[in-house]
């Protein structure tokens, strides 16, 4: 064989060893999205599989890092690891996302439940409050005919009695439409808490949605 030739498959031959001692054990990716989150608890037990596996990644990259300064072409070897690295830690951010967006749309709608049902048991005591009948006003007893003063003191006492019977009946009246109006500016009220409630809804929405966009670039490696 000519020395040439050797020295060429000598050289080839490193190249090819060296490739080889870059290459590690990869760490596992997803190659799909992470199946949707269903309950708190799913999300708990995946942002903390997620903090598992970001220390493993980092460790496999440590080590990879340090065998590849030990090595031919140590740059090329460098760049495989970070890419490595990168595509293993976004695999894991995107499950953190989905994993914490859930857990804040999990609060928000817990405490729209709420808020619901203490809206539905104002609605109901207002409806019973309204569907109670009115008390019958006392009947005002008709002064008889004038006639002869016979008793000065019972005729006044009489008229007293009616002008007390009267008065009581203005007021009851006063007091009823008072309830109405009262009953009308709740109603109004409560109309307008709920269009406060469904418009906070949309803007929290839209912003966990914003936040977690930001979230998700701001953790892409530059």
């Amino acid at each position: 064989m000519k020395p040439d030739t050797i020295l060429r498959s000598a050289i080839l031959a490193s190249l090819t060893l060296a490739l080889v001692a870059c290459a590690g054990p990869e760490p596992v990716q997803r190659e799909t999205p992470p199946p949707p989150v269903t309950s708190v608890a799913q999300a708990d037990q995946q942002l903390a599989a997620v903090a598992r596996e970001r220390a493993a990644i980092e460790a496999h990259y440590a080590e990879r890092e340090r065998v590849c300064y030990s090595k031919f072409f140590t740059n090329n070897c460098l760049d495989e690891a970070k890419d490595t690295r990168r595509r293993a830690l976004a695999a894991q951010r995107a499950i953190e996302v989905q994993a914490a967006h859930f857990k804040r749309q999990a609060v928000v709608e817990e405490r729209d439940r709420n808020m619901a049902e203490a809206e539905k048991r104002f609605q109901a005591e207002e409806a019973r409050l309204a569907a109670q009948p009115a008390k019958p006003a006392p009947a005002v007893t008709p002064a008889p005919p004038p006639r002869k003063p016979t008793a000065p003191a019972r005729v006044a006492e009489r008229d007293a009695r009616v002008r007390e019977a009267q008065q009581k009946e203005a007021a009851g009246a006063a007091k009823r439409a008072s309830n109405v109006r009262a009953y009308e500016q709740r109603k109004a009220e409560s109309e307008e808490r709920q269009r406060r409630v469904a418009q906070r809804k949309a803007e929290k929405a839209a912003k966990a949605a914003k936040e977690a966009e930001e979230k998700a670039r701001a953790a892409q490696p530059r």
